[in-house]
């Protein structure tokens, strides 16, 4: 899976656990996108989160 190239963020992995309390393996994926940003100067396509992209962590090309 993908990771955040700003802040790190990746997948979180748990326990769902059913009303009659029967358990199974979970993952909760990040919200990430593939985006130009600029890097010294250029573009570069990166993987970054939306709460990245909406907090103005990045500059977009």
């Amino acid at each position: 899976m993908a990771k955040c190239a700003v802040c790190g963020k990746g997948v979180h992995f748990g326990i769902k656990v059913s009303h009659s309390h029967r358990r199974s393996n979970k993952m909760w994926k990040p919200n990430i996108k593939s985006v130009r940003v600029k890097v010294n100067g250029g573009t570069k396509k990166m993987p970054v989160c939306t709460g990245c992209l909406r907090s103005g962590a990045v500059e977009r090309a």
